[in-house]
């Protein structure tokens, strides 16, 4: 226990969704008989999840800021269905079917976000309203119909990564991504460890760092091979790479900039941030704004999956979100939250229902067991945050692009008070979002 603590740098205890994760893996390797990681399903799986993860990263900064955006799923099956006639009746080309697709979700959430910041309804109405019109306006659209999509397009959310270079017997561009990613993980491990060095921070001792190196690496090394070694013609699906550099950029959004701080401001006590001048009515724009182009987004490449666009897509995906959000460690009253908590609390999920379907289980077993599941996740971290303890994903992700995670809130600016609140945010307050 002492060990796993100072390799962790926390309570052993607070590392239940992480552990949970891959618990869940182990035991339905087990009881699959070894078909859980297997190339096949292991892309299976990310192509089958990446939208709702994408959704997720989007949501998980509603949340921080304090909303709740349930129009998200019905956004994406109208994107969905007006890229899909416009490219049939058109024939504009699948990528400007794709930019037409993200220019649409942010005239949408353009549209929420100004009554959302500007007018002062909550966001829970706005959006709820924005679900029963999208929906509706993808039915009348599409007239109820089913339309396909061109070859092009579906390489969006069903391709792989190209075969480049020798004959390797693996796929080089996994392998290169794959190897880049360890080295990325050293390098952060000793860039940290020469910051704390500068400041003459006190150092965990030199078995600590090597052993995290250790362990990320063999998972993701793990990872790239069964990626790279899968059937012909497949490897890193495409939709797990751009959902890949979206992680990066918003952990570094939400974690390095100004606007990212001001988020958690606005979630952790919205008067406070505006005395120390944060331009709430601005952020609350953005983030509704992000949530419906990143929603664009996701609706495209379930669409792309699918080969068409219908009149069912879509249905639910807000609930899966939020529960990805929520299992992830944020806070239903706003302020905390992580965009790695997310993903993991969506991995989560995502696990789950893949491993159900692999034992065959049914639909309805399937939505009891993700409800208990998703009621036990937020009831053992809430139990945490009320003993004083950090959020477990906050935990665990603290040092993720160098961001500060720890504590009572896995924010980057401590939330605790007003007071706190106005002090954590005044070395932003004097920029522009």
């Amino acid at each position: 226990m002492n060990s796993l603590k100072q390799i962790f740098g926390g309570d052993t205890r607070q590392f239940g969704m992480i552990f949970a994760l891959v618990a869940l893996v182990v035991f339905f390797q087990w009881r699959t008989g070894g078909k859980t990681l297997t190339s096949v399903n292991m892309m299976n799986l990310f192509n089958g999840n990446s939208y709702i993860l994408i959704l997720a990263i989007g949501m998980v900064l509603v949340i921080i800021a304090g909303h709740i955006d349930l129009s998200v799923g019905s956004v994406a099956a109208f994107v969905g269905i007006v890229v899909a006639i416009a490219m049939r009746d058109w024939g504009i080309p699948w990528y400007m079917g794709a930019l037409l697709g993200l220019v649409l979700g942010a005239l949408i959430g353009a549209w929420h976000g100004f009554w959302v910041a500007y007018v002062g309804i909550p966001a829970f109405i706005v959006t709820l309203a924005g679900m029963l019109l999208f929906r509706g306006a993808n039915q009348s659209v599409g007239n109820s119909l089913t339309v396909p999509v061109p070859e092009g397009f579906r390489y969006l959310g069903a391709g792989y990564l190209p075969e480049v270079g020798p004959n390797t017997g693996y796929n080089n561009l996994t392998l290169l991504i794959g190897f880049a990613l360890v080295a990325f993980v050293i390098y952060n491990e000793i860039r940290g460890r020469r910051r704390l060095a500068k400041i003459h921070a006190d150092l965990p001792p030199t078995w600590v760092p090597v052993t995290k190196v250790v362990l990320l690496s063999a998972v993701i090394l793990y990872a790239t091979y069964l990626f790279a070694t899968g059937r012909p013609g497949t490897s890193f699906p495409v939709p797990g790479l751009i959902l890949g550099v979206l992680v990066i950029i918003y952990a570094f959004i939400s974690n390095k900039t100004i606007l990212g701080r001001h988020v958690y401001a606005v979630g952790g006590n919205r008067h406070a941030a505006e005395l120390s001048g944060v331009q709430s009515k601005r952020v609350n724009f953005m983030v509704m704004m992000n949530m419906s182009i990143l929603a664009a987004l996701a609706g495209m490449i379930f669409v792309g999956r699918s080969t068409a666009s219908g009149p069912s897509d879509g249905v639910g995906w807000e609930l899966d979100a939020i529960a990805a959000v929520f299992i992830g460690g944020a806070a239903v009253t706003g302020g905390v939250g992580t965009v790695v908590g997310s993903i993991i609390g969506g991995l989560v999920m995502a696990v789950l229902n893949n491993g159900l379907q692999l034992l065959g289980a049914g639909a309805d077993d399937t939505q009891i067991i993700k409800g208990i599941v998703l009621l036990v996740a937020v009831a053992f971290d809430v139990y945490n945050k009320s003993q004083g303890k950090p959020s477990i994903i906050g935990l665990l992700t603290r040092n993720f692009g160098g961001g500060s995670g720890g504590g009572k809130s896995s924010a980057p600016t401590p939330q605790p008070a007003p007071t706190e609140q106005a002090v954590g945010t005044k070395e932003v307050i004097t920029h522009d979002v």
